[in-house]
């Protein structure tokens, strides 16, 4: 089926909802009126944008009519001009029917937590996971989302072993999906005496917040094994003093999540959950992915941390992103948070991927 047949389609199911809610049969019902307003509104656009292709493509016909009558040369020069006119209008509205036909990602408007490790390369690895944990949180800042600190776990020479921070409001899921995989960074480390350049790398996993009405996964509370500790943090002293950091142990995966930042034993506790059940949805829509080969795992990788996603020279100054075979430049620019033409690429190719999917599957 083509695009035009599923336009098709879908303006003919927007003209049956619109009679249904002008004239519904029997008792009104609440929750059959909510879904067909809800329906109504996700096909609105593309049957207007498409009723306004067709009408389009008629006047194209009929200035086609007027073209081949040479009789009257002023008539045919004017519409030689609509001619072009018309032309540029039907390639701009093909265009935006092809975004709107563009699947939507479910995920895209979700809160994130994004957990970030030192890999391979000891100290400079650590300095590196803190790099990027500042790049991710700057850029955010920029784009008015939210950061908030989960756990970490510093480094000694500074960086982080490990932290997990979540960003919320505005989409983050979108703005953060392709930043999944293993980064590797290339530059004279500040512990190198000799001016050598090393290599080493950090991972990224970026993973939608799931609340506990989502219902994507169920936890058994007798599979969890909690524990508690001190920690530094949010708090000050005061987590210094009590045991208020939290370690859930999800004992039939092996998921491991804690948090520490808060002030109360309930809070951390509480996030820890919504961290467990985001990691545990995480890991079952991967394992999906593995079973039917998802169009997403086809266009931008599984995200899976042996992936080594995107290098970052320091030496020449270029940030190469493997997926897309595109390089950028102004390292200490992006590394302050000036990302968004990466991100922006990164969305364009997940579109373009995903036109010539359905063009493939037309």
């Amino acid at each position: 089926m083509s695009i035009y047949d599923r336009l098709e389609t879908i303006a003919r199911r927007f003209d049956e909802i619109e009679g249904e809610l002008a004239h519904p049969s029997g008792e009104f019902d609440q929750t059959r009126y909510t879904a067909l307003v809800k329906e109504r509104s996700s096909i609105e656009e593309s049957t207007a944008t498409y009723r306004e292709y067709k009408k389009v493509l008629e006047e194209i016909a009929s200035n086609e009519e007027l073209l081949k009558d040479r009789g009257d040369l002023e008539l045919h020069a004017m519409a030689e001009e609509e001619a072009q006119s018309l032309r540029t209008k039907r390639k701009e509205l093909e265009e935006k029917l092809q975004m709107l036909m563009i699947p939507k990602d479910p995920n895209d408007e979700k809160d994130v937590f994004i957990e970030i490790r030192g890999g391979a390369g000891g100290d400079e690895a650590s300095i590196f996971a803190g790099d990027l944990a500042r790049m991710y949180m700057r850029y955010a800042e920029r784009e008015r989302m939210k950061v908030e600190i989960v756990s970490m776990s510093e480094s000694d020479s500074g960086g982080y072993k490990e932290i997990v921070f979540s960003i919320k409001n505005d989409a983050p899921y979108k703005h953060f999906k392709h930043e999944s995989g293993v980064h590797r960074v290339q530059r004279v480390p500040v512990t190198e005496a000799q001016g050598r350049v090393h290599t080493s790398t950090a991972t990224v996993a970026v993973l939608p917040i799931v609340e506990e009405d989502d219902a994507v996964v169920e936890i058994n509370p007798k599979d969890l094994q909690i524990d508690t500790f001190k920690a530094s943090g949010a708090g000050g002293q005061h987590v210094n003093k009590t045991e208020s950091a939290i370690r859930i142990t999800h004992v039939p995966s092996g998921v491991i999540v804690a948090c520490s930042e808060e002030r109360s034993q309930l809070q951390n506790r509480e996030r820890a959950m919504t961290m467990l059940r985001s990691v545990l949805a995480d890991r079952k829509r991967r394992e999906a992915e593995e079973e039917v080969g998802s169009m997403r795992r086809s266009q931008v990788g599984t995200g899976d941390r042996s992936e080594k996603i995107r290098t970052y020279n320091y030496p020449q100054d270029r940030i190469t992103d493997h997926r897309i075979n595109q390089s950028f430049g102004n390292i200490k620019g992006v590394m302050d948070g000036d990302m968004g033409h990466i991100v922006e690429e990164l969305l364009k190719d997940e579109r373009a991927r995903l036109l010539a999917g359905e063009t493939s599957a037309a």
